[in-house]
């Protein structure tokens, strides 16, 4: 398992994971994410953005868009996919990376620590607004300091193990078909 920046071709697969999760997909852009691939399967089990946004004060990180297909998770893969994404904006000189995101508590076990809207800079003051309108409405403001980011040593032996896990397939029913088993014949049986 391992973490890659995505590319061109997979923009279809990410747009269509965005929009089945419910993640924000505003000003989509392909070369802004990561891909989480399994690499014996060559499946690909969750992705994330890291998105600048430029103001007049400078350049400002956020980290969205971070999910994991339902195979995949509990194993570590969002995990690798954040610390890429961290590691991506410290090398690009950011000091701090914040999210914008529902699920605190996920974030919390990396270092990020939440904080007052007022705290936000103004672009994710607006961004927080828009989110909480349309597809994040308990989203909370939250901030890392690149240095102090942290992989709990569970997810990352999770992750070198990690594998899909696939739900068994219902098993179907004359009723799937639309046959309502009390009033239907047999299959076979001509009425006659």
């Amino acid at each position: 398992m391992y973490v890659r920046d995505a590319k061109n071709r997979e923009e279809v697969w990410l747009l269509d994971h965005i929009e089945a999760m419910s993640l924000d997909g505003q000003a989509f852009r392909s070369r802004d994410y990561v891909i989480a691939i399994d690499e014996e399967s060559n499946a690909k089990a969750g992705f994330g953005r890291y998105r600048v946004h430029t103001t007049d004060d400078g350049e400002v990180c956020e980290l969205t868009s971070i999910g994991v297909l339902d195979g995949w998770r509990g194993q570590g893969v969002g995990a690798h996919v954040i610390e890429r994404l961290v590691t991506t904006a410290g090398a690009q000189g950011f000091d701090l990376v914040y999210a914008l995101a529902d699920q605190p508590n996920y974030l919390t076990q990396f270092g990020f620590e939440a904080i007052e809207r007022d705290r936000l800079p103004e672009v994710l003051r607006k961004r927080l607004d828009e989110k909480r309108e349309t597809t994040t409405p308990d989203a909370i403001p939250l901030r890392l300091q690149v240095e102090r980011f942290r992989m709990p040593e569970e997810l990352r032996e999770r992750f070198k193990v990690a594998a899909e896990r696939s739900e068994p397939e219902p098993e179907e029913s004359p009723e799937d078909f639309g046959i309502d088993s009390e009033t239907a014949t047999y299959k076979y049986d001509t009425g006659g």
